[in-house]
């Protein structure tokens, strides 16, 4: 408890003070707030420990929902933060409701102060044997947000099979972090202080394919200078991870199985085999049961880079996650960009919940980020949201949607919008000046129109 941070939320100055007179000998820093709409914001600017959080606010009536809506929107934003629940007397059933919501436990007005302090020492302490005891997990915790079902089975999946040296397959589509997957593996195995080298095999030329990944000798090709260590040498005692595997040919697809069944490899312009120790991770946005297509990639190859494959879900498949994610670009990008916007209301909230993201991850990052640069208030609102016109272009590579046959003029402006704001990248005020409105009128259609 001695270097912890404390964050207390209570309207009533008597009971600030007196907290903060409690606590300061006992913790590294007190931040009391009387205004639980600053929770948002102070959650970006601290890292607090644990929250101690008043149960009824601006009210003499004891209904406990002022408190219960910012216990769920700390859950929300940090889930794995400890949240004490301060409460009267008479409201202990209201305590026991926020238990079941999250809380990590509650104090009753008056409280001893020995209560007070044993609770919180509790707390903390347990938190940091979780700390402790589940390292692999903190390390996912900074790189994957995510509570969902889906999400908690993929990461159990990853803890179980990081500290082996099984050969992995990480399936997906564009955007969703298999190349954080591959990172995060590697860190939890005991290879995590070897090598972890990227190759984007997929970029690979037939002609660079084997001097990238096996090495050449000086002279073995024009502009062969000197002596170059490819790829597998390199990550000797450590990871390899080879990206978008499923779009190498197969005639690369045989020199890769040559090399995973020997164990070594031959550089160019050489006879001598080089052994090498690696453990492969690949990934590929090709489905599985194209990979088994043998018109399209060798089984044999399959077997040998798919010990264990990973599934990661897409993000419309992950529900209050994408929320979670996005508040943690929204952060991000307020500090990059000096911005002091604090949070999301709910009309972004249902936008950023009902899209479906073809460009999963990546697609809502650079949403987020685009929407800070250009929010003039505190709080991003659905207006400020606007998804990339990329992942929105046709694919039959026409430039314009196609008008409706019947004339429905509703259809013909939503189709009109669409095609102009694509047109220019995005960029709203040039949109509203083609399209003869302002940015507030063009930021309302967009909103109607859900573009």
């Amino acid at each position: 408890m001695k270097h912890s941070r404390i964050l207390v939320v209570d309207d009533d100055p008597d009971v600030l003070t007196a907290v903060r007179l409690l606590l300061k000998q006992q913790a590294g820093k007190v931040i009391t707030e009387h205004n639980p709409e600053q929770i948002p914001s102070l959650l970006a600017k601290e890292t607090p420990d644990l929250v101690l959080l008043d149960m009824n606010f601006k009210s003499t009536i004891n209904t406990g929902n002022e408190g219960l809506y910012w216990l769920n929107r700390i859950k929300t934003i940090k889930p794995n933060l400890p949240v004490v629940m301060i409460t009267a007397y008479g409201a202990i059933d209201l305590a026991v409701t926020s238990l079941k919501q999250g809380a990590a436990d509650f104090v009753v007005k008056p409280w001893q102060n020995e209560q007070l302090i044993g609770v919180i020492t509790g707390l903390l302490s347990k938190s940091d044997r979780k700390k402790a005891v589940e390292p692999n997990k903190a390390v996912m915790d900074a790189e994957f947000i995510g509570e969902s079902e889906i999400m908690q089975d993929l990461l159990y999946k990853i803890s179980k099979i990081a500290p082996t040296d099984a050969n992995i397959l990480v399936l997906g589509e564009n955007g969703t972090g298999k190349d954080l997957i591959a990172t995060a593996i590697h860190k939890q195995s005991r290879r995590a202080d070897k090598p972890f080298v990227k190759v984007d095999v997929g970029a690979l030329t037939e002609s660079l394919f084997e001097s990238e990944l096996f090495g050449h000798k000086k002279g073995a090709f024009t502009d062969a200078r000197e002596d170059r260590v490819g790829r597998f040498e390199a990550a000797n005692g450590g990871t390899l991870f080879l990206d978008e595997i499923g779009n190498i040919s197969l005639q690369q697809q045989a020199k890769l199985l040559s090399v995973l069944q020997n164990r070594q490899v031959i550089p160019l312009g050489s006879n001598t085999p080089i052994p090498v120790d690696i453990r492969l991770i690949c990934a590929t946005n090709v489905p599985l049961t194209d990979l088994a297509n043998e018109n399209r990639f060798r089984k044999d190859l399959i077997y040998r880079i798919n010990t264990v494959d990973i599934q990661v879900p897409p993000l419309r498949d992950r529900g209050e996650d994408i929320l979670r994610i996005a508040r943690h670009f929204l952060q991000k990008y307020a500090q990059k960009y000096m911005k002091s916007i604090a949070d999301l209301d709910k009309k972004a909230e249902q936008k950023l919940l009902k899209y479906h993201y073809p460009g999963n991850v990546r697609e809502l990052q650079y949403s987020i980020e685009r929407a800070v640069i250009m929010a003039d208030t505190e709080i991003l609102g659905a207006e400020d949201l606007i998804f990339s016109a990329i992942e929105q272009a046709p694919q039959n590579n026409q430039t314009q949607r196609q008008a409706p046959e019947e004339h429905n003029l509703v259809e013909l402006e939503r189709i009109t919008i669409a095609n102009v704001v694509e047109k220019h990248g995005g960029n709203i005020s040039k949109a509203a000046k083609e399209l003869g409105i302002t940015r507030t009128a063009l930021y309302r259609r967009l909103s109607k129109y859900d573009i």
